[in-house]
């Protein structure tokens, strides 16, 4: 017993000192967030000043919202420090909602405030931003003759469609390279004007005009660079596929593989003559996508060959040996409605869902197909296969039914009809007709093994 309250007052002991650190935090949040409020006011009358209203709404909206939320943490706090005496378990709910409250209104105004950082950094440097936004249009002016000139020597080499992604590039730089100027000269004179957030958004629109014209005027260098790259793997892939085609006409031939060789002899056809205007990606693309065909077929083709497909007599007979085994187990079950289970009945409804599969699969109905090709003759005969193994199992389910159901010598005090000694001098007469029922499946199945 000693032990016993020992150890309660050890836990009275921990969670008093676990309540007393939770008061201190919530004190400590309850300060920082009140400071936190008034520092980032002052950020948010700088940015305004900055970068204009529009601007700073987000933070704006994200104060007020702090605001409000945290009168509710001083409200709690006044009342863990009232005249009315409170419980542990309040003075414990009430600072921990307080710090929850703290921590929120932390990690939102962090997530705006940082949201800021990077237009009011670029404001306070506006004028060196504005100078080097003119630099560097003057240094890409410089390259537009270049990019012109390539674009012109690669009109000599390259197809017009193979240029379309980057012929207009210095044109549409040079508009860029002018746009972003004359937004560079609007900031400035809206930020001598005191219009911060206009001067902000031209500045920010002529920052994203230069960037965008130096890109253009790089894909043009690396254009000429990738198209040499694409004629030099094109001349290498012309030459794998010429040995393709001597190894595909060695393979086992099927129709997928006659397509495919033919797909890639005429892919290797159409690449144009020497001296003509070209467009290597659009060729190489055709010869890739020719040669993953081939071998995609000579892979199925010679998994094929590996994996006899059965013949039609074969899947027929399949057919026809599903749906004789499906109406015996459909006449027994429903002859004794009233003797069969569920697990029968269970066995009948997935062989005649998979022989339903069967038709849908061949597209027409299986009994009655006069021909199945090599790609679905095996599937065919394994969905079969599994309807007739589905139904005999149903069948004999269903003779454990009616074994199990049919009335007992001792349950009518002496041999009954049909039982011996009883009418007809035979015992057993219903699972005698079940027994040739079943044993005619069972060789009709062993039959089945002959063909296969």
């Amino acid at each position: 017993m000693a032990g016993f309250w020992g150890r309660r007052k050890r836990e009275q002991e921990e969670l008093t000192a676990q309540d007393a650190d939770l008061a201190r935090r919530a004190q400590q949040a309850l300060v920082a967030a009140d400071e936190r409020i008034r520092l980032t006011t002052d950020e948010l009358a700088f940015a305004d000043a900055e970068l204009g209203p529009g601007a700073t709404k987000d933070l704006r909206e994200a104060l007020d919202s702090v605001r409000t939320h945290l009168q509710e943490a001083f409200q709690l706090h006044q009342l863990n420090h009232d005249d009315i005496p409170d419980t542990p378990e309040e003075l414990r709910t009430r600072n921990a909602r307080i710090v929850q409250l703290c921590e929120w209104a932390e990690d939102l105004l962090d997530d705006r405030t940082e949201a800021l950082a990077a237009p009011i950094e670029r404001a306070r440097r506006a004028p060196e931003i504005i100078a080097k936004i003119r630099a560097d249009a003057a240094r890409l002016r410089l390259a537009l003759p270049d990019a012109r000139a390539t674009v012109d020597r690669l009109s000599a080499r390259y197809a017009t469609g193979a240029l379309a992604q980057i012929s207009a590039n210095p044109a549409e730089a040079e508009q860029l390279l002018g746009f972003a100027e004359h937004s560079a000269g609007v900031a400035e004179r809206r930020r001598e004007a005191g219009q911060r957030e206009q001067a902000s958004m031209a500045l920010e629109a002529s920052i994203e005009s230069v960037r965008r014209a130096e890109k253009l005027i790089d894909a043009v260098e690396t254009f000429e660079v990738e198209a040499l790259r694409a004629e030099s793997t094109l001349a290498a892939i012309v030459e794998d596929s010429r040995d393709d085609l001597i190894v595909a006409l060695k393979e086992p031939a099927s129709p997928a593989v006659s397509a495919a060789i033919d797909e890639l002899q005429a892919a290797l056809a159409a690449l144009p003559a020497g001296g003509v205007n070209t467009d290597p990606f659009e060729q190489l693309t055709r010869l890739r996508e020719a040669n993953a065909g081939l071998d995609a077929a000579i892979a199925a083709a010679r998994e094929r060959a590996a994996r006899p497909i059965p013949p039609l007599e074969h899947v027929r007979h399949a057919i026809d040996d599903a749906d004789r085994q499906l109406a015996v187990t459909r006449d027994v079950i429903a002859g004794h409605r009233g003797w069969i289970g569920a697990d029968a009945r269970t066995r009948l409804a997935e062989a005649e869902r998979v022989r339903a599969d069967l038709d849908r699969y061949l597209g027409t109905s299986a009994s009655a197909v006069t021909s199945i090709d090599d790609d679905h003759r095996e599937e065919a005969f394994a969905m079969a296969r599994r309807a007739a193994f589905l139904a005999s199992e149903a069948l004999q389910l269903a003779q454990r039914d009616i074994d199990n159901a049919r009335p007992q010598p001792d349950q009518w005090g002496g041999p009954g009809y049909g039982q011996r000694g009883g009418y007809g001098g035979r015992g057993n007469g219903g699972s005698d007709v079940m027994g040739g029922i079943l044993g005619g499946l069972v060789i009709g199945s062993l039959l089945d093994g002959f063909f296969d």
